[in-house]
């Protein structure tokens, strides 16, 4: 019997015999901007699917990690639901077809894993009679155990419009006591659970157009899916994928964690499985760089972190218990992803405290249920409203499960009804905010123009200046020329780094070059006339800013430092987010999970100084992506699928693959200089520095700061700190004696406030106008006046652009006069609005000339009531 591991080392043998390249498993954030999440493994081959790319290699075989989160409430509730999965994949680029695809599934599954042939059904399209044809022939597999289905079960599509294809999938079935009986079929009704699909072959053969009619696609394309828990579920002879050796670990490390037990009950059962499957994906998403947040990945990844600590406490554990789970889920899959064995310290910090977090959360969601409760109760109601519930679990995070446990408690009334309800029209919501439309083609004249010319030969690697064949000069905005040659040595922008700029000349025009724009290979320069005519057909002469090609090289090679600096310093979880870098500055985002402190900041800066000191000469080299991780290479998601790749290495310090132009030698840098580090994003960092002679100006601002600073407190630079701390000491000292005299003066006011009251059928009313008297100034009198004071009302206002309003009444009073009354009619009258306790309220206004009259409408009231 094969394990986990084994199969997936087996698939990839098998598939490498066959001729085909092993690409290792691309990350979980895909380099896809209509998906949020690798869902599926041809993900990091969609670029070839949709001709986008010419692929590396015609075959290509991998094993992916994966994350779907579309039926997230199932997950630990049936058998085969998952977050986080692996699919194995073999992929034809133009190359074999349908043939070999099916001939090589049936081989694999029944001589490699050797399930039983009479086990086994397979599904084809409705129209597929290819399909059927070489199963039956050349595979030799009873046509009573295949079945035709429709375009909802055997037909893959890219989108509405574009490549799609029929599907054959291969299905185990596990016998009549799973659903039917002797003589059901697949797809029958009522068989979900007994029919167990392992294997999808995509046949990726037609083009839909706009119209809906069928092209045959000039490279037809091969495209399958073997989820990896599933096959072993079957090899393993387990109908449950938690039962397998994948995964049961797991569930016995949430066991021993928890202190429950698996099999006792279908509740704790749930609850154990949901932990032992978002253990999994939570690990892998944090490895791959995602951090907890309230949007895009990371609310993915906090929703699923949550809901497992959510069952740890319906298993009764109120402890930190899921940062513990990682080091099993590292323990077992690091044979496959060696990656999560050095991000581990980050992956359990980052997961613990989020757990920490979600504990706080519950707590408060407890009080806020109890809150609620109590409302309900005094109002005389006995039911819990859906949308209390609801809020409760979307905004606070607080669970449906507990808010349930303490109405029952309680004798309070809840519907799961009205709750379902409300998480549907939320689910509907957000389905219709994450549905993106396939991009469905580049520019037009791009595409025309890359048929006829192909890419432009970019030589700036090597030399600065060239000649090139204009090919294409169109008119651009504000009188500017959109430029195409032959041949470049202007870097178009990408990378993060901005595009070189330099002058065209030749032929009578001379042109200031502005912008250049890369798009499939060819490069647009964005051209300012400075006299003449472009004529197409001509050669022109090229000629790149060295000066700022050069700053923009060190400042380039600067984010290499920078980056592995920040690795050494914070952690191996750092990865580059983003980046710029243009002649002036470097700016470098990257992934960590809170603010850098100064004694951080001032490391990293140094480690890089330190290594600009050192001179390291600077090389640069093509070779394979094999070669490059080889060598060590640090990939940025992109690049990662390339035939060849671009490696820059800092000798004994930093490597990365990378398309930017760089210097030769890192002593020419200078100096680096840090301006500012900030959060920009949930998880996201920025640095922000400068190099060379922008470095030089930051220091020399700071030094011309500090000699303003000797200036105005008079003091030399040996003496300027001892000197500041001394003042700041003093205006310490100076502020303590104002807020002291400020509330002497306070007291003073409102003894003068008691003494100048009147008598209202009894009871004691104090009320005066202020000019510029601040609220907090306001608060103080009143409450000093109600601590010194029985049957007492004070009102108080105060404003010279805009009206403050403040009220007192004693305790004895608040039956007949309540505070936040008084306040609110005085704010309405100004142009506001208010409120507040019975027997304390504050309010503003926008009107202070309206003050008076509103003071004269409260005493009315006052008279009123008392």
């Amino acid at each position: 019997m094969l394990t986990g591991n084994q199969i997936r080392k087996e698939f990839i043998e098998f598939f490498e015999a066959k001729h085909h390249k092993h690409f290792e498993s691309a990350s979980l954030i895909p380099d896809d901007a209509t998906l949020l999440l690798t869902v599926a493994g041809m993900v990091p081959f969609k670029p070839y699917f949709l001709g986008q790319k010419e692929a590396p290699y015609p075959r290509v075989t991998t094993y992916q990690k994966c994350i779907r989160t579309n039926d997230l409430e199932n997950v630990g509730r049936t058998a085969r639901h998952h977050t986080f999965f692996e699919m194995l994949g073999n992929f034809s680029f133009g190359d074999y077809f349908k043939k070999e695809a099916i001939e090589w599934s049936w081989e694999f599954v029944t001589e490699v894993l050797k399930i039983d042939k009479d086990k086994l059904w397979v599904s084809v399209f409705t129209t597929d009679d290819e399909a059927e044809q070489i199963w039956i022939e050349k595979c030799n597999f009873p046509k009573e155990r295949l079945v035709r289905l429709g375009e909802d079960e055997n037909w893959w599509a890219a989108g509405p419009t574009g490549s799609c294809g029929p599907c054959s999938e291969i299905h185990v079935d596990l016998g009549p006591a799973y659903g039917g009986d002797e003589n059901s079929k697949l797809g029958d009704e009522g068989t979900d659970n007994r029919f167990i699909e392992i294997w999808n072959l995509v046949f990726t053969e037609w083009n839909r157009m706009e119209d809906g009619s069928l092209e045959p696609l000039p490279k037809k394309n091969i495209d399958t899916g073997a989820g990896l828990e599933r096959i072993a579920a079957m090899v393993q002879g387990k109908s449950n994928n938690f039962e397998t050796d994948l995964l049961f670990p797991l569930v016995e490390e949430a066991v021993k964690l928890t202190n429950s037990q698996y099999g006792r009950d279908e509740e704790e059962n749930f609850s154990l499985k949901v932990i032992t499957d978002h253990s999994r994906a939570v690990t892998f998403l944090i490895n791959d760089g995602v951090i907890p947040s309230n949007e895009g990945r990371g609310y993915v990844l906090r929703r699923i972190l949550r809901r497992a600590v959510r069952h740890g406490r319906l298993l009764g554990q109120s402890e930190l218990f899921l940062y513990k789970m990682v080091d099993k889920v590292v323990s077992m899959m690091e044979n496959a992803y060696p990656d999560l064995r050095s991000n581990i310290d980050h992956i359990k910090k980052v997961v613990k405290i989020e757990e920490e977090k979600f504990s706080r959360t519950l707590d408060q969601g407890m009080q806020l249920v109890n809150q609620e409760i109590e409302k309900l109760k005094a109002a005389g109601i006995t039911k819990l409203d859906g949308e209390v519930t609801f809020k409760l679990y979307d905004t606070y995070g607080f669970p449906y499960e507990l808010t349930e446990e303490i109405c029952q408690e309680k004798e309070i009334e809840i519907s799961k009804e009205e709750f379902e309800a409300k998480m549907t029209e939320q689910k509907e919501k957000a389905r219709a905010a994450r549905e993106v439309v396939m991009e469905k083609g580049q520019d037009s004249f791009i595409e025309e123009f890359y048929d006829k010319y192909g890419a432009t030969e970019f030589t700036g690697y090597t030399t600065l200046k060239d000649t090139g064949k204009l090919l294409s000069a169109r008119d651009g905005k504000d009188g500017k020329k959109l430029m195409i040659f032959d041949t470049t040595p202007f870097y178009g922008e990408s990378g993060g780094q901005a595009a070189d700029i330099g002058i065209i000349t030749g032929n009578g025009f001379e042109g200031k070059v502005i912008d250049v724009q890369k798009q499939k290979g060819i490069f647009t320069h964005t051209v300012e006339v400075l006299k003449g005519t472009p004529i197409e057909g001509e050669e022109y002469f090229l000629e790149v800013d060295e000066a700022n090609r050069m700053a923009t090289a060190k400042n380039h090679t600067a984010t290499h430092l920078l980056h592995e600096a920040l690795r050494e310093v914070l952690g191996s979880h750092v990865q580059q987010a983003g980046s710029f870098v243009n002649g002036e500055r470097l700016r470098f985002d990257f992934n960590h999970y809170e603010a850098m402190t100064g004694e951080e900041l001032e490391k990293v800066e140094e480690l890089v100084n330190e290594k600009i000191a050192e001179a390291i000469n600077v090389s640069v080299a093509d070779m394979s992506m094999d070669e490059a991780k080889k060598a060590g290479a640090t990939a940025l998601f992109g690049d990662k699928y390339g035939d060849v790749v671009r490696v820059v290495s800092v000798e004994g310090f930093s490597i990365e693959l990378c398309g930017g132009t760089h210097i030769d030698n890192i002593g020419k840098i200078g100096l680096f200089k840090i301006e500012s580090e900030a959060g920009i994003a949930a998880g996201i960092r920025r640095i922000e520095a400068v190099t060379g002679k922008g470095a030089y100006k930051a220091v020399k601002n700071i030094e011309m700061l500090l000699k303003n600073v000797e200036k105005v407190v008079k003091s030399d630079e040996a003496n300027l700190l001892d000197r500041v701390e001394k003042m700041v000491e003093t205006i310490k000292e100076n502020s303590k004696e104002l807020e002291e005299l400020k509330s002497r003066f306070t007291q003073i006011e409102a003894q003068a406030l008691a003494e100048n009251s009147e008598v209202i059928n009894g009871v004691t009313v104090i009320m005066k106008t202020f000019k510029t008297t601040t609220a907090d100034d306001l608060r103080k009198m009143v409450d000093y006046v109600k601590d010194k004071m029985t049957n007492t009302v004070v009102v108080l206002a105060s404003g010279a652009d805009k009206a403050i309003f403040a009220a007192g009444v004693t305790k004895e009073l608040t039956s007949k006069v309540k505070a936040g009354n008084l306040v609110k009619e005085a704010a309405v009258i100004t142009g506001g609005n208010g409120g507040g306790r019975p027997d304390f309220a504050q309010a503003g206004g926008k009107d202070a000339t309206k003050i008076q009259e509103a003071m004269n409408a409260v005493k009315e009231t006052l008279k009123n009531s008392l």
